[in-house]
């Protein structure tokens, strides 16, 4: 779903700065980027659930907060 979508929201800004856009293109360009942040950002959230943090002696350093997450997620 991202790369459609952002294809056409390149599309939309080159179409912006050569000569405009309508009112429809103004408002499909503004749903497209929220589309966009809202899965670029549960990816980040997906990827920070799933990570865990070691420092060079190895141990591990993950946040609290993280592990609480990550033990909620693992125990509907």
């Amino acid at each position: 779903m991202m790369i459609p979508t952002l294809t056409r929201i390149n599309e939309l800004a080159r179409k912006a700065k050569a000569v405009g856009l309508t009112e429809m293109e103004q408002a499909e360009r503004t749903r497209l980027r929220q589309e966009y942040l809202q899965t670029f950002r549960g990816s980040v959230n997906d990827l920070l659930l799933n990570a865990t943090i070691y420092d060079p002696n190895g141990d591990d350093v993950t946040p609290d907060k993280l592990k609480q997450e990550q033990a909620s997620r693992q125990n509907p």
